[in-house]
């Protein structure tokens, strides 16, 4: 990557020496809000690794035109594969999160309705606006340096998303009365993935803690402070980087 160089997803094909159009909200970023110009130069990234030098042809209204330049097997993921299942949130505290998190290295989020979720979502008004965080995703990868953009799933209930099987999986939640910390787990083994579990204002309901449990979710705290559902989660996946992951 370029020193300083713009970084934007272009979900295209991206072959050295090849010209191409910016997708639309790139090229619009590009051209009206950052103003380059004809010769500046560009990194470009496709969602499935490395990234690409590419400098500027050509800006009309909505439109820049670039010739791309070397492929670069650049990679920073975290070598935790960390899901993220977060209760939906209040204003616009779900897209801070979002972004967040991707910054924070998780490799997918799932957002979920809890009981004590204030917003409500469902039908095409779910399908907006998880559709809207895998934009405000990708726009943290092109900020972080990241190659590869997380998943972001629809939302689904939590009691429905608990219900699905699943093996294999280190599962933790955020109880601020647990006995377990970080630091007393054994650490994940080699390729194993996480699910790091956050409830929605209030926490999550006792029943839900209850089938959580069930579902072999592990009850941790990150010290004597309740914290909100805002802080959290940010704060358990930079404790779990710090522990287990690329922090160190």
């Amino acid at each position: 990557m370029r020193m300083n160089a713009p970084r934007f997803f272009c979900p295209l094909p991206l072959v050295e020496g090849a010209a191409l159009d910016l997708p639309e909200d790139a090229a619009r970023h590009a051209g009206r809000v950052l103003r380059l110009r004809a010769g500046d130069a560009l990194t470009l990234f496709d969602g499935r690794g490395g990234e690409v030098d590419a400098v500027i042809d050509a800006v009309a209204r909505d439109c820049v035109s670039v010739r791309l330049g070397a492929r670069h097997a650049v990679e920073r993921e975290s070598p935790l594969a960390i899901t993220l299942v977060q209760a939906l949130q209040t204003g616009d505290k779900m897209d801070a999160t979002v972004q967040k998190a991707v910054e924070l290295g998780v490799s997918r989020i799932v957002p979920v309705v809890s009981r004590r979720s204030v917003l409500r979502l469902d039908g095409e008004r779910a399908r907006r606006r998880a559709a809207h965080w895998r934009g405000v995703a990708v726009a943290a990868c092109e900020q972080c340096g990241r190659n590869r953009v997380p998943e972001i799933e629809e939302i689904v209930a939590l009691d429905r998303w608990l219900a699905q099987p699943v093996s294999g999986v280190r599962r933790l939640m955020l109880v601020p009365e647990a006995e377990a910390v970080l630091l007393t787990l054994a650490p994940p083994t080699p390729g194993q993935a996480i699910e790091l579990l956050i409830g929605a204002e209030g926490g999550l309901a006792p029943e839900e803690t209850a089938l959580a449990t069930s579902a072999g979710f592990c009850g941790v705290r990150l010290g004597p402070r309740v914290l909100r559902t805002e802080t959290a989660g940010m704060a358990a996946l930079a404790a779990i980087q710090a522990v287990w992951g690329d922090f160190a």
